[in-house]
Order: structure tokens, then sequence, then C-alpha cells
């Protein structure tokens, strides 16, 4: 018990490169009143254009405005293409399930004797959205052009985890697209 009390307190290290206030700063009340000009000046510009009726300068009334300042590959809501007769592109390959790092992908694949260009197609193609981090990483490494992400963000709010997975009805059919990078060729005992 002696030996505790005998021990020094803990000092902390000082390093060369740590920051020292001047006078000015440590006085605090200056700071202060500089933090809560620049707070009120920017109050005051965006008070006087909403009362003069021009829109404030950050509000951005979503959806139906989006922000400018968004890049132009901005990731949001995936989606699969559809080949010409409204299968979807997607082969069932794994390699959009094999590169997602928060592994949210499911695919069982489904065999087509009758399809002799890419007879291998998803039975079932499910997105856990409670889990993805929206990264692309799919979109990159699908090599049919079979999955995409639109600009729209997908209502993910729930109680219910369930109804964050998203299908593959749901990803055929909301907004649909059909631009393939490689068109297929039709069934053989299909028409043109």
């Amino acid at each position: 018990m002696g030996d505790a009390l005998s021990r020094k307190p803990y000092q902390r290290k000082v390093y060369w490169n740590a920051p020292t206030l001047t006078w000015w700063e440590r006085v605090y009340l200056f700071e202060i009143m500089r933090g809560l000009g620049i707070t009120g000046g920017v109050f005051l510009r965006n008070m006087w254009r909403w009362m003069t009726g021009r829109k404030g300068a950050l509000t951005t009334y979503y959806p139906e405005e989006t922000r400018a300042d968004y890049a132009a590959g901005n990731r949001g809501k995936h989606i699969l293409t559809q080949r010409p007769d409204g299968r979807p592109q997607c082969i069932a390959c794994n390699m959009c399930a094999t590169v997602c790092p928060a592994q949210v992908i499911e695919i069982d694949a489904a065999f087509d004797p009758e399809d002799t260009a890419h007879p291998k197609s998803p039975s079932r193609f499910e997105i856990d959205y409670s889990r993805c981090i929206f990264c692309g990483l799919c979109v990159e490494a699908c090599p049919e052009d079979a999955i995409r992400m639109v600009k729209e963000v997908p209502e993910l709010p729930s109680m219910d985890r369930d109804h964050m997975w998203l299908k593959m009805d749901e990803l055929l059919t909301w907004k649909p697209q059909r631009d393939v990078a490689k068109p297929y060729p039709p069934k053989a005992g299909g028409s043109a």
C-alpha cells in the first residue's frame, strides 16, 4: 500500500510541436465574439433572403431538387438491366457478391438450356440494404453491365429489416433500363 502512495502521478509527454496559445487566444472572450459574429452574419444573411422571397443559401427541397454540388458519379439505388425479352442481363457469375465488402448480395443461379448464348441466369437476386455501404464495387465488378446504381436514394427507413431487402422483381422493374453494353442474341427458338 505504501508503494502505491509513493509513486509519482502520471505526467503527459510534452511534444516539441505542441500548439501554444497567444494571450489573445487565452482570453477566449475575443474568440467567442468572433464566432458569434460569423454565425450571426450567416443567420442574418439567410433571414434576409427568406424575408425578401429568395431561397436560402443551403436549403435544397429534396426530392424535387437535388444539390448542385453532388458528384456526377453519385451512387444511389441498385437496379438490374434487362435483356430485350425482359429477363435480367445478369448471368449469375457471382462477381458482385464476391467483391462486395459488406457481403450483402445473394444470388441463386438457374439454368436455361434453350438460351445458347448465356444459359445461366439468376433465379434469386437480393440485396440487403440494412448493411449495404453503397461503395459501387458491385457495379465495377460486373462483366455484363447487369447491375447499376442510379442517383435516386432508396426508401431506407423501416421498422422491419425484411422490408430492407431488395428483391429481383424490384431491381428489374424500378426504372427499368435496357441500354446494355452488349446486346444479347435472341433465343434459338424465339423470333428476332
